[in-house]
């Protein structure tokens, strides 16, 4: 597989589904003036991280380069169909492509884990990891910005067609992409179990899907935090919060990139223990009142947060047969990714009844101890070239 073309795929394609994420809620708010439908245009896209196994068992069901020309083709086809959301009574709609999104997304995910796990050697697993973050990140610095000024100026519809427009290009560049499949056997085994099994019954794969999980939910917390800290704590107006969102973000392009180097002399659970650790450090910072503290703090997070999600993810494409890659790494996302949602709700009530300079230490010594949970189980073996 050539590494550049998946990763211009990756990259065009993540451009446009980060641009929508964003104006998706500013769409909503902007027709209806309802806050509540905005938020639940993100839960739209969110929730079919739910089916992740019942998605990903799709995945094994067929080769995975063919399914990726398909699901790309298939979202640039239906989100053409926005231009007709110019009203409030037509909102509908867009929430109903949402959740198509969502679910191709989680479709899309596997399908990418499970096909660079059956085309390149498992030694440079964790540089295209790695280097799949750093490209993702980088377009979550550059996306938003575009997009806010596309639909500025234009409303929602054009910024539909970009993305319409980034998904046909990943379709094409996954055309070019030349990897060989074998065609997926049968299996009697029910597929959903079988990526719950895969998971939980592996030694080292169910710590890392737990802490990947854990640390999630005290992103999530942290996330709800972001304002009271920018308020409160350091006397900004909320735009500022877009400031620590940016050097988190560099700090995530860093860590994709030097992930793949880290992994190959520490192997999974060290690197996952250390990205904890650092997150864990960062979110127990932002509780102290300092500007350079606050930016420093969201550097580390953004080191380390990463480095558990890759870790964890590399570790799956590694240790799982390949033909049930796809189930196992949907299964994964799902196990590891909901809690964020869940938290992110519940942070919003608990950050109005606790002060942050309680809550984020909290946060922090809570995370130094699952980091410490990690670090003193199993023994990776660094992984050699």
């Amino acid at each position: 597989m050539r590494i550049p073309l998946y990763l211009t795929a990756v990259l065009v394609s993540g451009f446009g589904t980060t641009a929508m994420w964003l104006v998706s809620g500013i769409w909503v708010k902007s027709l209806t003036g309802s806050d509540s439908l905005a938020a639940l245009s993100t839960f739209a896209l969110w929730a079919p991280v739910l089916l992740g196994p019942v998605l990903g068992s799709l995945v094994d069901r067929v080769r995975r380069r063919p399914l990726l020309i398909a699901a790309n083709t298939t979202m640039a086809a239906l989100l053409p169909l926005l231009l007709w959301v110019d009203r409030p009574g037509r909102v509908w709609l867009l929430f109903a492509v949402l959740v198509v999104y969502g679910a191709q997304g989680t479709v899309h995910e596997a399908a990418e884990t499970a096909l660079a796990a059956t085309a390149l050697d498992r030694n440079r697993l964790g540089d295209l990891n790695g280097l799949r973050m750093t490209v993702n990140e980088a377009m979550k610095l550059i996306a938003p910005l575009a997009a806010a000024g596309l639909f500025t100026a234009y409303g929602g519809g054009p910024v539909a067609l970009l993305d319409a427009a980034t998904f046909a290009a990943a379709a094409g560049v996954f055309t070019l992409l030349r990897v060989r499949e074998e065609r997926p056997k049968r299996t009697e085994r029910p597929p959903v179990a079988d990526g719950v099994r895969l998971l939980w019954g592996s030694p080292s794969l169910r710590p890392l899907v737990l802490a990947g999980g854990f640390t999630m939910l005290l992103a999530g917390l942290n996330g709800a935090a972001i304002y009271p800290v920018v308020d409160r704590g350091l006397g900004h107006a909320p735009a500022y919060a877009g400031v620590l969102y940016a050097v988190q973000g560099a700090g995530s392009v860093v860590a994709g990139l030097v992930a793949g180097p880290l992994l190959r002399r520490t192997g999974e659970r060290t690197l996952a223990t250390a990205g904890l650790a650092l997150f864990a450090l960062g979110v127990g910072a932002r509780a102290l009142p300092d500007d350079p503290t606050a930016l420093g703090a969201s550097g580390l997070i953004g080191l380390g947060l990463p480095w558990v999600l890759i870790a964890t993810m590399t570790a799956v494409q590694r240790e799982v047969p390949a033909e049930a890659v796809g189930r196992a790494a949907a299964t994964a996302n799902t196990l590891v990714f909901v809690p964020n949602a869940v938290a992110l709700a519940l942070g919003a009530g608990l950050v109005a009844m606790t002060d942050v300079r309680v809550l984020l230490p909290l946060l922090g010594v809570a995370g130094l101890a699952g980091a410490t949970a990690l670090g003193t189980g199993r023994r990776d073996n660094p992984v050699t070239p």
